[in-house]
């Protein structure tokens, strides 16, 4: 890519989260609240991070259990998106709407997997699709994605997200 083209994928015109979320019929969960002594959302500068997601809905795991062992890819994708829903619950909690969000600069995704093969990079998708649908490809986040032994509520997905804000 050359530099011309990045200057003019930083100038895109911002797109419209809310209609967005509005036009692929996706409603929001209440915004997770937490499940110790910490905030969901913090906001330094023009960025917004936020605290691990889970897939959680009304406060109560989704999904438990390891991929490719009680979970398999499809089950892994859509706790990923539970969790991503969650985000942008939290997200549009704390700022008040999602159109203040410029870009999805960093998505981490932590995945409890076997050594079983399971293919973390669709699993990652599950959020990772739903943030470029929200908001567009030209904002996809950089990406990585981390096995780990447990996660909270013994769930199989977390993710940390930052997001830019706009001005």
């Amino acid at each position: 890519m050359t530099y011309q083209d990045r200057a003019s994928r930083t100038n895109a015109p911002s797109i419209c989260a809310e209609d967005r979320i509005r036009e692929l019929g996706i409603r929001l969960p209440t915004p997770p609240t937490p499940f110790g002594s910490y905030v969901e959302a913090v906001q330094t500068g023009s960025l917004l991070y936020l605290s691990g997601m889970l897939p959680v809905v009304d406060h109560q795991p989704a999904y438990v259990g390891t991929l490719g062992l009680e979970l398999d890819t499809n089950s892994g994708q859509d706790a990923a998106r539970i969790a991503a829903l969650g985000a942008l619950a939290a997200a549009r909690n704390y700022l008040g709407t999602l159109d203040r969000i410029k870009r999805v600069v960093r998505l981490s995704v932590f995945m409890v997997a076997s050594g079983n093969a399971v293919d973390q990079p669709a699993v990652a998708n599950g959020a990772s699709d739903l943030l470029r649908d929200v908001f567009g490809e030209e904002n996809m986040a950089v990406r990585s994605v981390i096995g780990v032994a447990s996660l909270p509520l013994g769930v199989p997905i977390e993710l940390e997200i930052i997001f830019e804000l706009n001005e």
